[in-house]
């Protein structure tokens, strides 16, 4: 016996979801924002960002984003670039494309071959 799939369904599966199930915040490639982002969700950023980053869940910066300023969050992925001032209550890793300049304040940190880490760092 054949199920029928809601016609939502492969639309919704193919979303990238937070650990509580819900969609997280995406900027996409091209996508220019001056000023504070403040997110209660994990948030992925492919694009360019000056300003405060606030996020209450994992910031992830992809490999073509750009950002310019401060971050405030529980995680982060670095794969593209960041400069500014980090604290972090859980995990830095920064990936083999990652670049950081700026100061960290951090619970535990990973830097994988190939990245690069330009500042201080003091861990909590």
């Amino acid at each position: 016996m054949q199920h029928k799939l809601h016609p939502h369904y492969n639309k919704m599966k193919n979303k990238e979801t937070t650990s509580s199930g819900i969609a997280h915040n995406a900027l996409a490639p091209g996508t220019l924002i001056k000023g504070s982002i403040h997110a209660e969700e994990d948030l992925r950023i492919d694009g360019k960002v000056e300003g405060l980053i606030e996020c209450s869940g994992k910031v992830v910066i992809g490999p073509q984003a750009e950002i310019q300023g401060d971050i405030h969050c529980a995680n982060v992925d670095i794969i593209g670039r960041v400069t500014g001032n980090l604290v972090i209550k859980g995990i830095l890793s920064i990936k083999a494309s990652g670049v950081f300049t700026g100061d960290l304040t951090v619970g535990c940190l990973e830097i994988t071959p190939g990245a690069v880490f330009n500042g201080t760092c003091k861990m909590q």
